[in-house]
C-alpha cells in the first residue's frame, strides 16, 4: 500500500491550492480515504473524508465552504481543493485510508499572511 501526496507549497492568505493523492497496492474505488493536517506542536487533526462513490463527505468544521474533497477511481487519486486559504491553515497535509491503516508521507502547505 502506498499513498504519494503532492501540490503543497506556499501561497499568500486568501489564495488556492489543489493536493492530490496517488494510490497504489490496493483496491482504491473500494476505499473511504481522508485527508488529515498536522501543525507544529498540534495534534494531527481530519480535515476532509470521502467514501468510495464519492457522492459522500465529510469536513472538519473549520475548513466547511472553503475545501472540497474529490476523488477519480479511475486514476486512483484523491484531490482537495483549498480556497480562500488562512494562516491558520499551514500544516503538513496527509492522506490516510483508514481501513489499510495507511498514510503518506505528506506535503507542506505554508500559507504567509
Amino acid at each position: 500500500v502506498q499513498l504519494v501526496e503532492s501540490g503543497g507549497g506556499l501561497v499568500q492568505d486568501g489564495g488556492s491550492l489543489r493536493l492530490s493523492c496517488a494510490a497504489s497496492g490496493f483496491s482504491f474505488s473500494t476505499y473511504v480515504m481522508s485527508w488529515y493536517r498536522q501543525a507544529p506542536g498540534k495534534e494531527r487533526e481530519m480535515v476532509a473524508s470521502i467514501n468510495w462513490t464519492g457522492r459522500a463527505t465529510n469536513y472538519a468544521n473549520s475548513v466547511k465552504g472553503r475545501f472540497s474533497i474529490s476523488r477519480d477511481n479511475a486514476k486512483n487519486t484523491v484531490y482537495l481543493q483549498m480556497n480562500a486559504l488562512k494562516p491558520e491553515d499551514a500544516a503538513v497535509y496527509y492522506c490516510h485510508c483508514p481501513s489499510r491503516n495507511a498514510w503518506g508521507q505528506g506535503t507542506q502547505v505554508t500559507v504567509s499572511s
